[in-house]
């Protein structure tokens, strides 16, 4: 009866080699479960990849952790009182994971980290959050420094739930990065959103233009959409299409949707803008988000579900469905520390 309230219970603690990944890759590490007072039947241990995620209810808007990736480590077992076990692990992080770095500084907003739930009896305790840093992939990494070479400042980052229009995407969630406009553009934009959609095979690049009114034929927000694969990515001369795009809205006023490059999935967008969809678009789903009902329909296609579906428990296609839990973040800058 002591131990269910954690009295003399068994303590758990999970180590990582390496806090600091990136999409695609494992995540190693071991976790050390130490018995307490008596002896404990565990049940399982778990990890799951957890970030800091807004969606919306109703009227509002709610911040909770969700958890998108989980994965059992060990299955049940007896530890005895006192004794130490230690449970090596490898975790694949999605190539979807959101990243919390840019140039080496974190991302202002981001929170990521993996739990570990240790069950015994029936019991479930979840632990420490132990936080995790996603590093950019390199094709990522040549977008973000075309935004630096264009004069465009960090604003923050978020995590939205919903998924893009037209886009190959597995998790239930997106992420947004925020950037100040350059000089040149502070009149005309009051700031862009850069959104990364990653897999084995390519990476889709959306970016949102908020316009201002006045500079443009009117107000509003503009979309542009490039894929790429990772080798292309590298030797893209981003800054020169992004500044292109940019320079195209302030002189046409066109709100539409850019979509250019090489499309790793087999299609392509058919001109400067090719196409009149807004990615964000309501296509009649059930996910909301801070668009104002931008975030729309499921597209399937190509993911890394089926790698990391093997030895996932509650998984389908490698994935959990996102739901958000208790933990409501109150303190941000103790979070982030």
């Amino acid at each position: 009866m002591l131990g269910a309230f954690g009295v003399g219970a068994p303590s758990v603690d999970t180590v990582l080699a390496a806090p600091r990944v990136r999409p695609g890759e494992l995540l190693s590490g071991e976790v050390r479960v130490k018995g307490g007072d008596f002896d404990a039947d565990i049940e399982y241990i778990a990890l799951g990849l957890v970030t800091r995620m807004e969606s919306e209810h109703g009227e509002g808007e709610q911040t909770g952790l969700v958890e998108f990736f989980r994965t059992q480590v060990s299955g049940p077992f007896r530890l005895r009182s006192g004794e130490d076990k230690v449970v090596p692990f490898q975790l694949p992080v999605p190539w979807e994971a959101p990243v919390t770095e840019v140039m080496g500084q974190r991302l202002h907003g981001m929170v990521m980290g993996v739990r570990t739930e240790l069950a015994i009896a029936a019991a479930v305790d979840k632990g420490d959050m132990d936080p995790v840093e996603i590093a950019p992939l390199v094709s990522q990494q040549a977008v973000l420094d075309a935004f630096v070479r264009l004069g465009f400042h960090f604003k923050s980052a978020d995590i939205e739930h919903g998924h893009l229009y037209g886009v190959s995407q597995q998790l239930p969630f997106y992420q947004e990065i925020e950037f100040y406009p350059p000089p040149a553009y502070a009149g005309q934009i009051n700031e862009v959103e850069l959104t990364f959609v990653a897999s084995p095979v390519g990476l889709d690049v959306i970016v949102e233009a908020d316009k201002r009114s006045g500079g443009y034929s009117s107000g509003g927000d503009a979309f542009g959409r490039w894929q790429t694969s990772h080798d292309e990515a590298p030797h893209r001369d981003w800054a020169a299409e992004i500044n292109g795009w940019l320079a195209a809205l302030s002189q046409h006023g066109h709100g539409g949707f850019h979509s250019g490059g090489h499309d790793p999935y087999g299609g392509h967008g058919g001109g400067p803008y090719g196409g009149h969809h807004d990615p964000y678009a309501h296509q009649g789903g059930h996910y909301g988000g801070h668009h104002g009902g931008h975030h729309g329909g499921h597209s399937s296609g190509p993911g890394w579900g089926g790698v990391a579906a093997a030895g996932a428990a509650g998984v389908v296609g490698g994935f959990v469905a996102a739901e958000i839990v208790d933990e409501i973040f109150e303190d941000d800058e103790g979070e982030d520390e």
